[in-house]
């Protein structure tokens, strides 16, 4: 079985209000570990064997049209077994 990790962010040129939100609270609770924040999306998809080159063809379109939005985000797709 392997796993399929679909990681979403936004482009870098594109203002993250959540991410925001978060880095100014952790100094307020005591965190100041961190510079910036950015927040983004992960998709864990099953399936059963390894992804063939169609399936993995399959994957990036699917994360081209349902899983992000291409005009404001990347994405990142690893396989894990």
């Amino acid at each position: 079985m392997a796993k399929i990790i679909v990681e979403v962010m936004l482009k870098p040129e594109i203002l993250d209000p959540q991410g925001q939100a978060v880095g100014n609270a952790l100094p307020r609770l005591g965190f100041t570990f961190a510079t910036s924040v950015r927040q983004g999306k992960r998709f864990e998809i099953e399936m059963v064997g390894q992804p063939t080159d169609a399936q993995m063809a399959d994957i990036h379109k699917a994360a081209e049209t349902l899983l992000s939005n291409p005009v404001i985000e990347t994405y990142l797709i690893k396989v894990e077994n």
